[in-house]
């Protein structure tokens, strides 16, 4: 195995992470920030009112793209057992 093969193998599973992640993380994000102008038009400062929306929208999101993070992980884990015969000839 060489280093170009560990490099590529490197930076497909890091790509994968961005992939599988990211829907999660922009709603989490989206949802943190409608709740934060909200908090700072009304002067509440509760840390603790983003936390239940945040948990309910990545709940919904979870529920919506769960079944295609999952057959995402699938498909890369497949194709990358399928390698392994060839990355060590």
């Amino acid at each position: 195995m060489d280093i170009a093969t560990v490099i590529d193998l490197g930076h497909q599973a890091l790509w994968m992470t961005v992939l599988i992640s990211a829907p999660i993380l922009a709603v989490a994000l989206a949802v943190g920030l409608f709740i934060g102008i909200i908090q700072a038009a009304t002067s509440v400062n509760e840390a603790t009112l983003s936390f239940i929306p945040k948990v309910a929208a990545v709940g919904i999101t979870l529920a919506i793209v769960g079944s295609w993070q999952i057959a995402t992980m699938v498909e890369y884990m497949r194709s990358l057992f399928q390698r392994i015969p060839t990355l060590f000839s």
